[in-house]
Order: structure tokens, then C-alpha cells, then sequence
């Protein structure tokens, strides 16, 4: 990296294909965390009165903003995050487009109250309803390989519920973290509702000691360890997504030449930054010949460089260290007998950052290769003898991000997906479903819980309040006191007929447990 002077309370914006660092911001004290935290809170009372279809009106302010805005928001995408251009526009730029349009539509449908049938006899004089309510402040700490799509597919559904945000963007980032900031200022988004504070954990820390109503965190397992922790102290719930390890099964009636190309690019877009990459790619023996040659040779043709670069494929990893990781990656499988086809090294003679796409064959589960998240662009192969190993292979993992399943038979391709242990799987697609705005996303295991996008997204940010309403408000109920023998008698001849099997026992009883609802109580 290029070193230059700054002050210790900034925080370097870094392009990671030059290493060269291209402004600094400021870094957010973390003893202002506790009053950033109160005036979000005072922003969300006043937010949370107005109708929320008051609310989705400004989300359509917020999409021609980032409408009008996103040469300005892909050049920040790109000197940040290293990807190719259009990388940042189908993935970022669409993305933030996409919820902020979706959720203009449908917040107001999915959250209005909804009325709760009754199935038991004993509360058909009531009526039950569902409501919900904004939690109040919603915590984000966020990753910086999706600066604006995954912040703001989080931020838009948050305030649509009416709640304010304090989010910590990556400091890997901060460019795109104020031009979100300053998005919703634009738009006319009442001060203080979605406020950007920008550091390391030492800020993400901060925010959570400063008692938000909930945390939503992506990034790594250990970070996201502790963050767990530090909500349980503070019994704040969460929603963390931690990465996954996701599995590409490629069938021998697949077809490969559209399998290849998308084991290729579910491996390397971002170059391999990305939670949902293809990690461990299983491919039924009869087709891993021709499918393995397809992947190298296609491989091959990546062009690597600048994302600012049209013409270029695979941009750099976001900093040295996880170059090294890749070497390590690559030099723990050789070790242990797997074979590199392609790639493989790093380009430092095109900058500090730049990592070969590879391809890597005969990897097994002992490998890191497939033990770990990998984070960077290797594509590795196991052969596996049939869709039953493959199967076995695949939910032999902590993680359980999402999955995929390549086959030219939909039947087949949905009872293996219903089989996968994972949050998502897609049949003869990947990755994708992270930009339908009606898809949950989210795993289990240590890839984390609770979901973000779509309606159970939506639903994290708010607190389901169930209503009953007494149609018969000026009678005594049959379970109030006074209690006594008769009580107990016609209690048991109410369960007789409420849960007996027979029409028989249901009329024998009939009388009894109408003694429930008509008798003098003493009072």
C-alpha cells in the first residue's frame, strides 16, 4: 500500500487497484456513539407518526436520487471496492434501485394489520388482529464488498417500518458510506433518521454499548461472534449474516456449457468477494472431464484489472493480506495432492492486490479450501460418483449460506434443493436471488441468523403486536373466578367436547360444557 500522513482520526479511502489512497474522512469518536444513538431516537418518534405511506412516498424520492446520482455512486463502487464498473451497476446500483422501488410499493401492504381467525370455540366471541410497529433505532454495521447494496437494502426496509438507522459502513469504504448519508439528506428524509458513522470495530462496538433496538450485521464469523456477544449482554436481538461455503452441484445431464460459465462466474465476480460465491464445486463423475475443461478454458479468457477499466473481468482483492490468504489457500491444497489447472498467483506487476483466477481440481473436504470461506477467485472442483455424494459432500459444512443445483430436470433439480441445508438454493442459477427484492436472504449454522430482504426481512424490523378485542365485553368469561366442583366438572365436559374424536362423545357432552359459559360466578 501507498503510505501517506494522515491523522489518526481519519479514516484512508484506498483504491485497491493502485494501493494509492484517494481522500480521508472522518472518523466518528466513539464517546458521540450514546447522543448519535438519541437523536436517531428522536428522529424515529417523529418518523414513526407519519403514515406509512407517507414514508414509501419519500423511498420514491430516494430511487431517482440514486437514479440521477449513479455515475457519481459506481465510481465511488469502483475506486473502493476494485470491482469492474458494471459490476457496481448490476450489483449495487441495481440493488438499492430495486428495494427502494419494491418497498415504495409493498412496505404499506405487508405491514398492515391483519385480522387472526379463530379456530376454538372459546374465543369465537373475540376477534384477534395483528399489528405492527416500528422497533425505534436499528443498528447496521455493514461490509464493504456491496458498499451500497447491502447497507441500503437494509436501511430502505428499516425506515419504511419506521424506525431510524445508525449504520457503521465499512472503513474499508467510507466514500460510499457518506454518499449514502448524504442520499438521504438529498431526498428529504427528516434529519437525523438514517445517520452514517464511520470506523473500525471500535465504533461497531460503540453503537451496540449505545443500547440500539436492534443489530443487523454482516461480515465475518469471528466478528460476528462478537457481536452476538455484545448484544446477549444487552439482551438486543440481531440479525447476522456471517458468510457462507456454498455449494455448486453440477448433475451428468446438466447442461455444461451454461454450468461452466456460471461455476466461472459465480467464482470470480468480485473476484470472489462475495458471501454467496460458488465455494465448493461438486460435479458428477460422468460430466467432470468435459466440465473441468470448460471451466479452465473459459477461465483463461478473464482479463484482470482495473475496474475502472471496461474491458477488464476480475478486479483486485480489496488489500494485501488477502492476496496472501489466497497464496496460503492454494499452497495448503497442492500440499495435500490437489492440482492447480489455471492461475494461481498473485499479479503484482499489475498492483499490490491483483490475484490470478484459478482453477484448482481433486480438492476434498481435509483441504482449507473447503473448510474455510475463501473470499477470493478460486474455483475448486471435486468429482463426485453420483447426486448422492454430492448431496452428502455438500451439507458436510458449518456454513449454510445457499446452494446450487445444475440439471436439465426441474423435478430432480427441486427434491435435491428441498434436501441442501441451506437458507437459499437455486436451480440452474446462483447467486442471483440476492437481487429479487421479494427473496429472503440469510443461512444457518455459522453462517449466522435471521433474514434480511423480503418480506421476513421486513419483518426483523418490527415488533408483532397481536390485539384481541372481547365481542361480548359485558359478560363475566367461563375461566374467571369463582372456582368449585361444578366448575371442574363442566371445564371437563368443555374438553370433551372440544377435543373428543367423536360426534358421539361431542353430544354427550354438548350440555355440560355449556355450563362454562352460563353460570353465576359468586360475585
Amino acid at each position: 500500500m501507498a503510505a501517506t500522513a494522515s491523522p489518526v482520526d481519519t479514516l484512508p479511502s484506498i483504491n485497491p487497484a493502485t494501493g494509492k489512497v484517494l481522500a480521508h474522512f472522518a472518523r466518528t469518536p466513539v464517546s458521540l456513539l450514546p447522543e448519535i444513538v438519541s437523536r436517531a431516537r428522536v428522529a424515529h418518534e417523529v418518523w414513526a407518526k407519519l403514515p406509512i405511506r407517507d414514508r414509501c412516498s419519500k423511498l420514491r424520492g430516494l430511487r431517482e436520487g440514486i437514479m440521477a446520482s449513479r455515475d457519481e455512486l459506481a465510481d465511488a463502487v469502483v475506486c473502493e471496492s476494485g470491482k469492474p464498473r458494471v459490476e457496481a451497476l448490476f450489483a449495487d446500483i441495481f440493488v438499492a434501485l430495486d428495494s427502494a422501488e419494491y418497498w415504495s410499493r409493498n412496505a404499506a401492504n405487508v405491514l398492515r394489520t391483519q385480522r387472526v381467525p379463530h379456530h376454538s370455540i372459546a374465543a369465537k366471541a373475540k376477534r384477534g388482529y395483528l399489528a405492527y410497529e416500528p422497533l425505534g433505532v436499528i443498528a447496521i454495521i455493514s461490509s464493504w464488498n456491496y458498499p451500497l447494496a447491502i447497507p441500503l437494502s437494509q436501511i430502505i426496509p428499516a425506515v419504511a417500518a419506521g424506525n431510524a438507522v445508525v449504520c457503521k459502513t465499512s472503513d474499508f469504504t467510507p466514500q460510499c458510506g457518506a454518499l449514502i448519508e448524504k442520499l438521504f439528506i438529498d431526498a428529504g428524509f427528516p434529519k437525523d433518521l438514517v445517520i452514517i458513522v464511520q470506523g473500525g470495530g471500535e465504533v461497531g462496538q460503540a453503537l451496540i454499548d449505545a443500547s440500539p433496538d436492534k443489530v443487523m450485521f454482516t461480515g465475518s464469523v469471528a466478528t460476528g461472534r462478537r457481536v452476538a456477544e455484545a448484544c446477549a449482554k444487552k439482551l438486543i436481538p440481531s440479525v447476522l449474516e456471517l458468510g457462507g461455503k456454498d455449494a455448486m452441484i453440477v448433475l451428468g445431464d446438466a447442461d455444461l456449457e451454461i454450468a461452466s460459465s456460471a461455476a466461472v462466474w459465480g467464482s470470480y465476480t468480485n473476484c470472489g468477494q462475495v458471501c454467496l460465491s460458488v465455494e465448493r464445486l461438486f460435479v458428477e463423475q460422468s460430466a467432470a472431464e468435459k466440465f473441468t475443461a470448460l471451466c479452465v478454458e473459459k477461465t483463461k479468457k478473464l482479463r484482470i484489472g482495473p475496474g475502472s477499466d471496461p474491458a477488464t473481468d476480475i478486479g483486485p482483492l480489496i488489500r494485501p493480506q488477502h492476496v496472501r490468504r489466497m497464496i496460503d489457500l492454494v499452497d495448503d491444497a497442492v500440499s495435500r495432492g490437489a492440482n492447480v489447472l489455471c492461475g494461481g498467483n498473485a499479479r503484482p506487476e499489475i498492483g499490490p492486490n491483483f490475484f490470478e483466477p484459478t482453477v484448482i481440481a481433486g480438492v476434498d473436504s481435509a483441504m482449507k479450501l473447503f473448510q474455510e470461506e475463501t473470499f477470493g477467485p478460486i474455483l475448486a472442483i471435486q468429482v463426485v460418483r453420483d447426486a448422492k455424494e454430492a448431496m452428502m459432500q455438500a451439507n458436510d459444512s458449518p456454513f449454510g449460506l445457499a446452494a446450487s443445483v445444475w440439471t436439465k430436470n426441474k423435478t430432480r433439480g427441486m427434491a435435491l434443493a428441498a434436501e441442501l441445508r441451506a437458507g437459499a438454493v437455486m436451480v440452474n442459477d446462483a447467486i442471483s436471488y440476492f437481487g429479487i427484492a421479494e427473496a429472503p436472504h440469510g443461512g444457518c449454522g455459522t453462517s449466522g441468523w435471521g433474514r434480511t430482504h423480503g418480506k421476513a426481512g421486513l419483518l426483523e424490523m418490527v415488533q408483532m403486536k397481536y390485539i384481541d378485542v372481547d365481542g361480548l365485553p359485558r359478560s363475566q368469561k367461563p375461566w374467571w373466578y369463582r372456582y368449585g366442583s361444578d366448575l371442574e366438572r363442566a371445564a371437563d365436559a368443555f374438553l370433551q367436547f372440544e377435543f373428543s374424536g367423536g360426534i358421539g362423545a361431542k353430544l354427550r357432552n354438548a350440555r355440560g360444557a355449556m355450563k362454562t359459559f352460563f353460570r353465576d360466578h359468586g360475585f
